[in-house]
């Protein structure tokens, strides 16, 4: 069998399906039905300035009371369970890009009631969590931009990347405790143009908030080329 017809017929049969359980949509152009996206790991309780998962909801866990990362918050809305454990990879290491446009659609939507809040900070730039260019180049593209890119469109926002880089190329941050990813991750980011940062409340994106080292560090970097506040933007937290 000739893989075009095969390609030909996924495309035009599931290309308008639920991405998950592939049941038709509940309405036009969406790419996940009602009962698959209630059932989603959506966050409950969580910490306020680092999202991690709790009992119950809380202004500041232990580890923020403790040592209060630079960002001023976290939003993310879904937990790092399944399906995300298995569409986040999908999207960011094999480039399946109908599901980083799902992410990118749950998280947008989430934002859209977020900053409808009356204290809610709205930024006035967001900015991708970068990677090493020899990393980049191997992978082909920076999922955290893909990510930036839909959500810059989706809410409205402008989105700027190149104005936070990767100084160095780190060890991969996986099976490292979160000492260890501080360590690993000093000096790891820079800002070429800090004119362009001064006094600009940020949101800085990413897809998963594992520790918060990475997001910590990025965080500190563009405070100290004179951004007024970052706050952080997740698909999805660990536990």
């Amino acid at each position: 069998m000739k893989i075009t017809p095969v390609y030909n017929w996924i495309k035009n049969n599931l290309s308008n399906s639920c991405l998950l359980c592939l049941a038709a949509p509940d309405e036009a152009q969406s790419n996940i039905c009602h009962a698959c996206l209630a059932d989603l790991p959506w966050q409950q309780a969580c910490c306020a300035r680092c999202a991690l998962p709790l009992p119950h909801a809380s202004t500041r866990c232990g580890r923020c009371l403790a040592t209060p990362p630079a960002f001023c918050h976290a939003v993310v809305p879904l937990l790092y369970r399944f399906p995300l454990d298995a569409l986040i990879p999908a999207f960011k290491y094999r480039r399946h890009n109908r599901y980083g446009l799902l992410l990118a659609r749950l998280l947008a939507d989430h934002l859209q009631q977020h900053l409808a809040e009356p204290e809610a900070l709205i930024p006035e730039l967001l900015v991708p969590v970068p990677m090493h260019p020899k990393r980049q180049a191997q992978r082909g593209y920076n999922q955290a931009f893909e990510l930036t890119r839909d959500l810059a469109g989706a809410l409205h926002l402008p989105c700027r990347a190149g104005l936070l880089l990767r100084a160095r190329q780190t060890a991969a941050q996986e099976g490292l405790d979160a000492a260890a990813r501080r360590r690993n991750l000093r000096g790891a980011f820079t800002c070429p143009h800090p004119a362009q940062l001064e006094g600009l409340h940020l949101a800085l994106i990413d897809d998963v908030m594992t520790t918060g080292a990475t997001l910590d560090e990025a965080s500190r970097t563009l405070l100290a080329a004179g951004a007024a506040s970052v706050q952080v933007w997740c698909v999805a937290r660990t536990p």
